[in-house]
């Protein structure tokens, strides 16, 4: 497995919007499986590359017995409700907060090779294309919640002992 640590909230990576991948020869491959590796410890379902220091727009997920990375990707349709779905995130370690997510997702991109990919799924694994597309734009779940709960948040963050001192967030 890749010796690769994740960036937590007010690591200025991942307030960047990402790259597209525009090359899809080895280094993407490997990308892809550090992607892929990393998500798979129990606990965790995905890896967007910003969270491993990474701007580039990619992910790996390990969710509901599918396993894969995409490249490039563009949340394409979204349905059902939009509801308020218990959310954490690895760069917002220990801190779980209700996060407006549609219960339906779809997203087309491409593969480790360029080849075109479309996946889709409701539940957990809509909320995990949502909330892996969002990283690829610099946005971290928490930003993403309404006003109050933003500040709540925010609150616990601060007060987090791995929270990067002197952050801008």
């Amino acid at each position: 497995m890749p010796d690769r640590s994740i960036r937590v909230f007010g690591d200025p990576v991942l307030r960047q919007i990402c790259e597209p991948v525009v090359e899809f020869d080895e280094a993407a491959r490997r990308l892809a499986e550090d992607l892929i590796e990393t998500s798979l410890p129990a606990g965790r379902a995905a890896v967007a590359a910003p969270q491993i220091g990474v701007p580039l727009q990619a992910f790996g997920y390990d969710v509901d017995g599918r396993r894969g990375a995409v490249f490039n990707p563009v949340v394409v349709e979204t349905g059902g409700e939009l509801r308020d779905i218990d959310e954490g995130c690895l760069s917002v370690p220990e801190l779980w907060f209700p996060t407006p997510r549609w219960e339906y997702a779809r997203v087309t991109g491409l593969d480790a090779t360029g080849e075109p990919v479309d996946i889709d799924g409701e539940g957990v694994f809509a909320q995990m294309l949502q909330h892996e597309t969002d990283h690829l734009k610099g946005i971290v779940y928490v930003q993403t919640l309404p006003r109050e709960r933003r500040r709540e948040a925010m609150r616990s963050i601060r007060t987090a002992p791995w929270f990067l001192a002197g952050s801008q967030n």
